[in-house]
Parts: C-alpha cells; sequence; structure tokens
C-alpha cells in the first residue's frame, strides 16, 4: 500500500522584520526530530531543502529610503517566488509544509499550494497581518502578508507568482488575533474575513469556532493552514520576536488542529515565527511539531 507523502519546504526568511533569528526557524523546527514523527504517522517525508534568502547584512540594507522591512522588499518577493517553483515539485496529491521563517512566506507558500485552484486559508495567528505600507506603523513586511495575498498594498507583493489577488476575502478566517493596528483594522473590516479574536475564543470555545470553519471552507478544493507560533500564550511558546499575552492554551491548539485533522479539509500548513534565539530548550518549535502531527492525524487513542 502506498503511504501518502509529505512535502517540507524551509524558508529561513527574516528580512520580513526586524528582530534576528526567526531565519533559524526551519533548523529549529527539523531539530525537533520533525521528519521522524511525520513518518511514525505513516507518511513518506519528502524533504525539499530550503529556499535559497540572502542574509540581511549582504543586502546592504536594502533601499536607504525605505523604513523597516520594506528595504528588502525586492529580496522577499525573490525569496517568495523560489518558494511558489519549489512548491511546484512535488506530487500532486503530496501534503507541503512549508518552515518558517517570518511570516511573509505566506506570499509564497499559499500560490505555490494552491496550484491555480481557489483555496481557503485558516490564519492561526495574534495579528492579523492586513497592514499595508500605508497603515503600518513599522513597515515591516511579515505585518503584510495577508492584505497582499488579498490584493491589497505594494504591487510587488499583490503580484508574486502572477498579477492580483490570490484569495478572496470570504475564503479567509482568522483565529486568535489580540493585536492589530489602527489603520490596519479598518482595512479587514472592509476586506469581510471573517475573524475569531481571543474574545470570541474566550466566548464560543475552539469547538465550536471549529465547526463554523469547516461549514465556510469545505466546500472549496483546498484549505492552507498557516499556523504562527505567536498565537500561542508566550507562557507556553516563548521562542517568538511578538509574543502577545492572552494566547491559545496548549489544548486550545490542539484541540483545533485535531477538529481540522477530523474534518479533512487541510491541505497543507505553514509553521512560521518560530524564533530559537528567544526560545527555552526549543520549546516553541516541538510544541509546533506537535501541533502539525496533530492536524495530519495523531490521536490520542
Amino acid at each position: 500500500m502506498t503511504r501518502p507523502q509529505v512535502a517540507v519546504l524551509g524558508v529561513p526568511m527574516d528580512l520580513g522584520q526586524s528582530r534576528r533569528g526567526v531565519d533559524m526557524g526551519p533548523s529549529a523546527l527539523r531539530y525537533t526530530g520533525f521528519e521522524a514523527s511525520l513518518a511514525a504517522l505513516g507518511y513518506e517525508v519528502l524533504d525539499l531543502g530550503d529556499v535559497r534568502v540572502p542574509v540581511a547584512e549582504s543586502l546592504h540594507g536594502g533601499d536607504p529610503l525605505a523604513k523597516g522591512g520594506m528595504a528588502y522588499l525586492d529580496a522577499i518577493r525573490r525569496a517568495c517566488e523560489e518558494t511558489v517553483n519549489a512548491l511546484r515539485l512535488p506530487p500532486a496529491g503530496a501534503f507541503p509544509i512549508v518552515l518558517g521563517g517570518d511570516h511573509s512566506i505566506a506570499m509564497g507558500s499559499v500560490p505555490g499550494v494552491s496550484r491555480g485552484e481557489r483555496v481557503g486559508v485558516v490564519w492561526v495567528d495574534a495579528h492579523t497581518d492586513f497592514n499595508t505600507a500605508e497603515t503600518s506603523p513599522s513597515r515591516n513586511v511579515h505585518g503584510m502578508p495577508l492584505a497582499a495575498l488579498c490584493g491589497l498594498g505594494d504591487p510587488r507583493l499583490v503580484d508574486i507568482a502572477w498579477k492580483g489577488a490570490k484569495l478572496r476575502p470570504e475564503d479567509v478566517v482568522m483565529l486568535g488575533i489580540r493585536s492589530v493596528d489602527r489603520g490596519e483594522r479598518e482595512l479587514v473590516r472592509r476586506a469581510g474575513v471573517t475573524v475569531y479574536t481571543m474574545k470570541e475564543v474566550d466566548r464560543l470555545g475552539i469547538p465550536r469556532i471549529a465547526e463554523e470553519i469547516v461549514a465556510r471552507l469545505k466546500p472549496l478544493p483546498r484549505v492552507h493552514v498557516s499556523l504562527d507560533a505567536d498565537v500561542l500564550d508566550p507562557e507556553i511558546a516563548p521562542g517568538v520576536g511578538t509574543p502577545i499575552p492572552g494566547g491559545l492554551t496548549y489544548r486550545e491548539a490542539h484541540l483545533l488542529m485535531e477538529l481540522l485533522a477530523d474534518a479533512g479539509i487541510a491541505t497543507s500548513l505553514d509553521l512560521v515565527e518560530v524564533n530559537p534565539i528567544l526560545d527555552r530548550e526549543n520549546r516553541t518549535a516541538v510544541m509546533m511539531v506537535e501541533l502539525a502531527a496533530s492536524l495530519l492525524g495523531r490521536r490520542i487513542l
């Protein structure tokens, strides 16, 4: 009997934000024995290696007139385009997992895993990442990928892989949100994406939210889960560059993954924003790998 396949791609990107170390995320995730844990679940693992991402210092600060991560916009774009190309290599039935790197990699992973089909996204994150250069206080690109994927912002980001939006707003669900910049709040409202803040997590609970996510996205041919480590409470996941108190607990996060696995809707996954420099004994990377295993079918019994 042929085993199901998982295709793993690393994108060691730290150009989308101003705190160093997140480029080591793919190595930290692999160090946990990630591939062995997937193999234990019955998967054949195809490791595609890492996309080439230049070191920030080699770019001499990028555009001296740009502020924050926008200084490296062209390098980010090239890395995302390489991500798209790399994700075209695995067999069509493989389950792609993209290891970040900061969340700007999603501008490559989402079009890459879509293979030209309509795709829904479950954006599991403390932040909406719906800024543009005009609304972002920091102008860091890792706060812009979801807006760009929905067709908003700098055309050099919007038009990665092909021109125009890669997602329909009605196909986007955000969960775990608890930090939104003033300018992006209005963009999120106008776009009409579905948002479950931590208030809704507390009020409704993960089972009901997961049920609503499945009902919304199950009709789509592909559903991509983009999991940012900072959605977790920093008490349990300290290795992130932008920790925000009051995040998902260990069991809430696993329950979400388990319920999505039960529904069988997820077809690809990002694991992003793990910063081993800020972590303790690789705890955050270990937890992200455990969550990936839950999404891919690991059960208690």
